[in-house]
């Protein structure tokens, strides 16, 4: 008897469920989050990959011209995204895993600040609350935000779907077999990382369509090791165009090569996965009529690989890329669709990863816990067609980037934009309308501005209590000067070298093509 009083009450509860579901017309949300992605590796953002499924869902709702990430690097952004706090709030300011104070082995001026090394258990986060208001929370792919007692289901996720504590692919890379201890299901030989991810979370979409349900799909793509299929590398390379595969392909600015152009064909080829992925789950809200209820957004965690990893795509005409302090570290694709809302509409104000946690609980219905602090706003009114109030973003990453970039700070209000560097207590200021590469420092020039945004910026640290880097007393001048000039030099002749190879007729990676070796640099 207590066995069918059991299945009776279950089977209330999810009718119910979906009665009240309906009932309310409760929104569904769909997040995805790509890794390693600048905003200018979209095809609508006229780049020269092949992104059709993303531009659509761009084209459908709002898209954000200056969409940005809260840090050049990825955990931050990831706990920015998920409790609405800035990195200096939330204490996680470096990838988790990256070495900081006298851990820090290389020669460098200042030691890198000690940071928290996993999501706060103490912060609600977005899936605790939107799990508190009867949703069905869902995650899969990559989550580098702690490992055991910090997974996703240790903070609000119901399912986890190949979530830990690394921050690339398992140690079976891009294709099955995958190794992951948190994809239960083997898949089989060759099948692509990003396809998986987007399968398990149209499951989850079938089993929950009639409840509300919040789906999180963290793409590992398109972060190292660069793996893509045979056919799409070859597919790709003959679209390089044959006068320009001798053309130098870096420069080198301040501390490191960087890309100049998007003619990687293996990175092309994850780029086009990856948007078939997007496309398997905007095609089955379609096919489960739950496009009229569900709101999809799509973003990046931080600016692409222009420089260090793999060096695999061009920013430009933004300045640096993930790892660094310019416009091409932290400016993202910004993408958001609500069902009966404005379509086709690109928006110019700047937004941060840290609004995303107010605006979906906005636009659920559900109220913020008065007890979890917040610093992004709620941008439903943009997406309504008004205006927000005008407001300052702040970034604080005092770290050395992988990728060549320097501790600082940054404020950016209204066009202007200034850096502060922790090494030498130096500024950069630039004028975002009339210089987006930030080409020309105009700190000398305006040092009324300069003035004012550099005391506003350091008023907002010491109201967090950021973490400040030290002096390191082990660093070599002489020896610094030496490193800089083989970057210069032997590095960049042998980054060239490597990557024209990749464009040569025959060229593998490894004897099957995926496996874990890779066009890591």
């Amino acid at each position: 008897m207590n066995e069918i009083r059991i299945i009776i009450t279950i089977f209330l509860v999810a009718f119910c469920s979906s009665l009240l579901a309906k009932e309310n017309g409760r929104l569904n949300f769909v997040f995805i989050l790509a890794d390693d992605l600048g905003v200018n590796d979209i095809a609508i953002e006229g780049s020269a990959y092949e992104t059709p499924n993303i531009d659509k869902l761009a084209a459908s709702g709002v898209r954000f011209t200056q969409g940005y990430s809260t840090c050049q690097v990825c955990s931050p952004s990831r706990a920015s995204i998920l409790t609405g706090k800035y990195p200096a709030s939330h204490g996680i300011t470096d990838y988790i895993g990256a070495p900081s104070g006298l851990k820090w082995k290389r020669n460098d001026k200042v030691l890198p600040a000690e940071y928290i090394h996993a999501l706060p258990a103490e912060d609600i986060s977005l899936a605790e609350a939107m799990k508190s208001a009867g949703y069905q929370t869902f995650f899969a792919g990559k989550w580098h935000l702690g490992g055991e007692g910090s997974l996703p289901t240790d903070h609000g996720f119901d399912i986890n779907m190949g979530g830990n504590h690394r921050g690339g692919p398992y140690t079976g890379g891009y294709f099955g077999p995958f190794n992951n201890p948190n994809l239960k299901v083997e898949s089989p030989k060759g099948e692509p990382l990003p396809i998986r991810l987007a399968n398990e979370t149209v499951k989850f979409i079938e089993d929950n369509q009639d409840r509300p349900f919040f789906a999180y799909l963290s793409f590992y793509s398109v972060h190292a090791p660069l793996q893509t299929t045979e056919a799409l590398w070859n597919k790709y390379k003959s679209k390089v165009k044959k006068e320009n595969l001798d053309q130098p392909r870096f420069i080198f600015d301040r501390t490191k090569a960087v890309r100049q152009v998007q003619d990687h064909p293996v990175y092309a080829g994850m780029m086009e996965l990856m948007d078939d992925a997007v496309g398997i789950v905007l095609n089955k809200l379609k096919v489960l009529d739950l496009e009229k209820n569900t709101v999809v957004i799509f973003t990046g965690d931080n600016g692409s690989v222009s420089s260090g990893d793999a060096f695999a795509t061009s920013c430009l005409p933004l300045r640096g890329g993930k790892g660094r302090q310019w416009e091409g570290g932290t400016r993202v694709p910004y993408y958001i669709h609500v069902p009966g809302k404005l379509t086709g509409v690109l928006n110019s104000t700047p937004v941060s990863g840290a609004d995303f946690y107010p605006t979906i609980l906005d636009l659920a219905g559900v109220e913020i816990d008065k007890s979890q602090q917040v610093d992004g706003v709620s941008i439903t009114p943009l997406l309504q067609g008004k205006t927000l109030s005008s407001r300052n973003l702040y970034w604080h990453y005092p770290h050395y980037g992988n990728q060549g970039g320097e501790p600082s700070a940054i404020i950016r209000s209204g066009k202007w934009k200034l850096i502060h560097y922790y090494e030498d207590g130096r500024n950069e200021l630039y004028n975002l309308d009339e210089d987006v590469g930030e080409q020309e420092n105009i700190e000398s020039q305006l040092p009324e501005i300069s003035n004012k945004l550099s005391e506003s910026l350091q008023s907002w640290l010491i109201k967090t209590n950021a973490s400040i880097p030290k002096k390191d007393d082990r660093f070599n001048s002489a020896n610094k000067l030496v490193q800089l000039e083989t970057a210069k030099t032997k590095a960049m002749q042998n980054l060239e070298k490597r990557h024209r190879v990749i464009l040569n007729a025959g060229w593998k990676p490894n004897a099957n093509w995926w496996g874990t070796n890779s066009t890591k640099d």
